[in-house]
C-alpha cells in the first residue's frame, strides 16, 4: 500500500515580484492570464489589479465659452497602462459633424494612452448605429486609450453641443476600472493541469478597442502586478491534512416520506511539525499570514497539491520530548491537485 513515507511539504517562505505588467486574454475577454502559475497573497505582497479605466472625475459638459462645437472636460483621474495617472480639465475641444445629407456622428471623448484629452469621430450617417466602427456608429478607440464619453449629433449645421447630446453611461460610454468587476485566480488548475493565476470578469469585456479599423478588436487593457511563491521545504513535517469541503444532509418529514439537503462546509487544513526552538523558526515567524502551501506524496514524482490560507501555529513545549508544532491552513477555497 502507498504511503506519504517519502512526502515533502513546501511552504511559501519568499516572494518574488513582478512589477506592473499586462495580463493575456485568454480569448473569451473574461479570463486574463499572467506569466505566474501562483500569485502570493500574503499581506504585503497580494496582487494589485488595474485594468485601464476612469477612476473619478471626467464629467463631459458643453463648452462654457459658448462656441459652436465644443465640449469641456473635467480633471480626472484613470488607469493607464497600470499606473494613476492625473489629467487636467480641457476646455473648448473640438466636436466633428456630419456633411451633407449624412447627419448623424458619434464623437467619443477619449484619453489616450499619454493621458491627454482625444477626440476620436466616428463615420457620419443617415441614421444611429450600435455597431462600434460602422457608419452612423460609435468610432474604434485605440488599444492604449479609453473612452469616457460619447457626443451624439443629429444635425450638420453648426451648433452648440447640447447637454442631452452628451452620453457617459458606465459600460455604453465610459470605460471604467472597476466596471465589470473581478475575481483574482491566485490558483488556476483545471483537470489537474496547472494554468496561470490571473483574474475572471463576471461578464465579457465589450470589443470597442481597435487599432486596424476593427480588423483586430480587443477590450480594455488590464494590469497587474503580483508576487510568485519562493518555496522552502519544512522539514520535520507530518500528518498534512488538505482543506476539502466536508458535506451533511439535513431532512425534513413530510407525508409519506422525507426529503433532504445538502450542505457543504470548506474544512481547516493541518499538519505537524517539529521547530528547532519553537521560537526563531521561519514558519514560526509566518504565523498569521495567507500563505501558499505544496504537497508530494512521493518528492520523487511530479503530482502535488497546493493550496492557499492562513497559517496557524499552537507550538508544545514538553520538558522531556520533543518541541511540536500543531498548524492550521484556514483557506478560502478547497486544495487543487496538480498531475505535475
Amino acid at each position: 500500500m502507498p504511503t506519504a513515507e517519502n512526502a515533502i511539504f513546501y511552504y511559501e517562505a519568499g516572494q518574488d515580484p513582478t512589477a506592473m505588467v499586462a495580463l493575456t486574454d485568454d480569448g473569451d475577454h473574461i479570463t486574463f492570464n499572467s506569466a505566474a502559475n501562483f500569485w502570493s497573497n500574503r499581506d504585503g505582497y497580494s496582487p494589485v489589479v488595474r485594468p485601464n479605466g476612469l477612476m473619478t472625475g471626467g464629467a463631459v459638459i458643453p463648452g462654457v465659452s459658448g462656441s459652436d462645437d465644443k465640449i469641456d472636460v473635467a480633471a480626472l483621474i484613470c488607469y493607464l497602462a497600470g499606473v494613476e495617472t492625473d489629467v487636467g480639465a480641457a476646455a473648448d475641444e473640438d466636436i466633428t459633424r456630419g456633411v451633407t445629407t449624412d447627419t448623424h456622428i458619434i464623437n467619443s471623448v477619449t484619453i489616450d494612452s499619454g493621458g491627454s484629452v482625444a477626440i476620436v469621430a466616428g463615420t457620419d450617417h443617415t441614421e444611429f448605429s450600435t455597431t462600434r466602427g460602422a457608419n452612423g456608429g460609435p468610432p474604434w478607440i485605440p488599444t492604449g486609450s479609453i473612452e469616457i464619453a460619447q457626443v451624439r449629433l443629429t444635425s450638420v449645421a453648426a451648433a452648440v453641443v447640447t447637454a442631452d447630446e452628451i452620453f457617459q453611461v458606465v459600460g455604453t460610454h465610459v470605460e471604467r476600472w472597476d466596471y465589470p468587476t473581478w475575481d483574482e485566480k491566485r490558483i488556476r488548475v483545471t483537470d489537474q493541469v496547472v494554468g496561470y493565476a490571473g483574474i475572471d470578469f463576471i461578464s465579457a469585456l465589450p470589443l470597442i478597442h481597435s487599432d486596424d479599423a476593427g480588423s483586430t478588436t480587443a477590450g480594455k487593457k488590464v494590469y497587474a502586478e503580483y508576487y510568485e511563491p519562493i518555496w522552502a521545504e519544512l522539514p520535520r513535517a507530518e500528518n498534512f491534512v488538505p482543506p476539502e469541503n466536508s458535506h451533511s444532509v439535513s431532512s425534513k418529514q413530510v407525508y409519506g416520506g422525507t426529503i433532504g439537503a445538502s450542505t457543504a462546509s470548506l474544512g481547516q487544513g493541518s499538519f505537524t511539525f517539529y521547530p528547532l526552538d519553537g521560537i526563531t523558526d521561519n514558519l514560526i515567524k509566518l504565523a498569521n499570514e495567507i500563505l501558499l502551501f505544496k504537497f508530494k506524496q512521493n518528492r520523487l514524482k511530479d503530482p502535488y497539491i497546493i493550496c492557499q490560507g492562513k497559517l496557524g501555529i499552537a507550538p508544545t513545549y514538553p520538558a522531556g520530548d520533543n518541541l511540536t508544532a500543531g498548524a492550521t491552513i484556514s483557506a478560502e477555497e478547497v486544495s487543487q491537485r496538480a498531475a505535475s
